[in-house]
């Protein structure tokens, strides 16, 4: 075998190694459930496998991390422990997951509060053991001209739109995945962790 045929033949070989283990990103395992990608502050609904809905959300300002008093956003496997709000108007203001009779407009002035809807997520994993006493929720936020950038204070925000909808979309016990890592959806809907960010 001549040199050149040897070379050629080991590149045979090479390519899918090389393909797999750097060029392709890699596809997320998950059939049914939520995963919030604080790199590209989304939050994806995934059901069957296939991503369904795409939300733009906002996640701690302080970073990431789950020390008591932090204010930032855990990382790792929840489920969603507890839902609040069903049925109630659009901005509605909770206070200690009660609603209030107040309601608010979207980015109304001078106001932060909790509204419209309330998931409580339970870590389930040593990383994020304080979610739920820490009161960790996906909500939904006034301040909808912030979302897109970390500006919360620990919790994942949603526009008060967003929130009625995926409220109605997962269940009780339903799985939440959050990541630091990008995500990309193929025209399938099949999410994949884009490979830059590995």
């Amino acid at each position: 075998m001549t040199l050149a045929r040897l070379a050629l033949s080991l590149l045979l070989i090479c390519t899918p190694f090389l393909l797999s283990s750097c060029g392709s990103p890699l596809q997320v395992q998950c059939e049914n459930g939520v995963l919030v990608s604080v790199r590209d502050q989304k939050l994806v609904l995934v059901q069957k496998g296939v991503a369904i809905k795409s939300y733009s959300i906002s996640t701690s300002k302080y970073g990431l991390g789950d020390q008591i008093g932090s204010y930032r956003t855990p990382l790792g496997k929840h489920v969603i422990a507890s839902k609040i709000g069903q049925g109630v108007p659009s901005g509605t203001v909770f206070k200690s997951r009660k609603p209030t009779h107040e309601i608010i407009q979207p980015n109304s002035p001078g106001r932060d509060p909790i509204v419209t809807r309330i998931l409580w997520l339970k870590g389930q994993e040593k990383q994020n053991r304080n979610s739920y006493s820490r009161f960790i929720y996906i909500h939904g936020t006034p301040e909808e001209r912030t979302l897109g950038t970390p500006s919360s204070y620990g919790c994942i925000r949603m526009s008060s739109s967003d929130v009625i909808d995926l409220h109605k979309r997962v269940r009780l016990g339903s799985s939440v995945e959050i990541t630091k890592k990008s995500l990309k959806i193929d025209r399938g809907g099949l999410v994949y962790y884009r490979k830059s960010f590995l």
